[in-house]
């Protein structure tokens, strides 16, 4: 149940800050946002607010947010259509009547001869089915349809995705993966203040128990001088490499603690790491603590996190890495699971390189992703004029179902690794 728990916290959180970017930049733009989604699949929960229904889905594997224009509309009159018409204060019609019209008594009832609900805001129709009472009306701005007695927003073309200008729609779409990193950056802020920021200095930090330090006598706080005889300057350049490289072999530890020297023989313990066995001596890196130190940290770590991933993913375009290596939505819970087993705070770091890893995702130029979204938008902004609707959809269809494949792969090593 922990790691029920913690899996939707983490995975709803780094979905919902995506998404709120994605929200935000296009409600600043003008755009009508129609639905906020946490997950796909059936709406199990939803509001909704000003003019966006937020919702909670099923299937909690990512989120959308659906902006008018991305999609065809919903409902579109056309001649021959039989609908209501009500009219606000400046008599201008604010809603159309799709079905259910005897419900609305006051409804004007018009025959639809022609509707510009995009550019021009006007129906022109027979009232009620009468040859010749042929009118035109205005409809206002905030219109909607009435369907099933549900009210669906009008949206016209000025508050449409593609009526904004290259600039705005690319902002809309980089929020997205740009808040993952914003998300990551204050993470790791709260961590570097709760439990210091990693040093470099040779000096011990939290000690495991039944690590072969603890067993030799080490203390945290312990300032390794030499190993070996040879001068300790850095924890990751000299201590961690001098004990890696030796494993079940004694070393000689020279240290400092608290103004005495002592020395202290420490036989570092084996472990396999990627196929390859290292000494480790049961040891975290040593912290500390300052009022902007954090803030190096958390942008330092953002930015080895998102070089690390990039070059991981390099190595598998190439076939230096197995794709056996990705994990999906599966992989990820059971990850999740071990590590909140270690602590709140390895949690939270393990939330952050999440975040990082989906901003990095999201921005490759793959379609169907923001970051094939923005390309098309780059390649717009280049010509002067957008790409083909038909050849858009058409590549962006082939994204879609690239992606499915090799989630399912993905998804299918994942169970494997756990069940069989």
């Amino acid at each position: 149940m922990n790691t029920v728990i913690a899996f939707i916290l983490i995975f709803g959180t780094l979905v919902f800050i995506h998404e709120l970017g994605h929200l935000l930049l296009a409600q600043r733009a003008g755009i009508l946002c129609r639905e906020f989604a946490i997950g796909f699949g059936p709406k199990i929960f939803s509001f909704k607010k000003n003019e966006t229904v937020y919702t909670i889905r099923l299937l909690p594997v990512g989120g959308f947010v659906r902006m008018a224009g991305e999609d065809p509309e919903m409902h579109e009159l056309k001649p021959g259509y039989s609908i209501g018409m009500l009219f606000n204060k400046e008599d201008k019609v604010e809603k159309i009547v799709l079905n259910q019209k005897e419900k609305f008594p006051d409804a004007l009832m018009l025959e639809v001869e022609h509707a510009d609900l995009e550019h021009k805001m006007t129906i022109t129709g027979y009232e009620d089915g009468n040859e010749d009472s042929l009118k035109t009306f205005s409809v206002s701005e905030t219109s909607y349809f009435l369907v099933d007695g549900e009210q669906i927003q009008i949206a016209p073309y000025n508050r449409q995705f593609g009526s904004k200008t290259v600039w705005q729609r690319i902002k809309a779409i980089a929020a997205g993966p740009l808040m993952n990193f914003v998300l990551a950056f204050v993470l790791l802020i709260i961590i570097g203040y709760v439990q210091g920021v990693p040093s470099d200095a040779p000096k011990l930090g939290k000690l495991a128990d039944n690590g072969a330090a603890m067993e030799a006598g080490l203390k945290e706080g312990d300032t390794i001088l030499t190993i070996n005889g040879e001068r300790m300057s850095s924890w990751k350049d000299d201590v961690v490499k001098t004990v890696q490289e030796n494993p079940n072999k004694p070393l000689e530890f020279e240290v400092n603690r608290a103004g005495e020297t002592m020395d202290v023989t420490v036989t570092p313990k084996p472990q396999t790491v990627e196929g390859e066995t290292v000494g480790i001596m049961g040891v975290y890196r040593p912290t500390e603590k300052g009022f902007f130190s954090p803030y190096a940290y958390a942008a330092n770590t953002t930015i080895e996190n998102s070089t690390a991933i990039i070059q991981h993913l390099g190595r598998l375009v190439t076939g230096q890495v197995s794709i056996d290596a990705l994990a999906g939505p599966v992989g990820i819970y059971d990850m999740t699971g071990q590590v909140a087993r270690t602590g709140i705070m390895n949690l939270l770091y393990f939330a952050a390189f999440l975040s990082v890893n989906l901003g990095v995702i999201n921005l490759l130029p793959i379609p169907a992703l923001d970051g094939g979204r923005l390309l098309f938008l780059l390649v717009e902004a280049v010509r002067g004029k957008p790409i083909n609707r038909e050849k858009e959809a058409f590549v962006v269809f082939i994204g879609v179902a690239f992606l499915m494949l090799l989630m399912l792969v993905v998804t299918w090593n994942d169970i494997q690794r756990l069940f069989l």
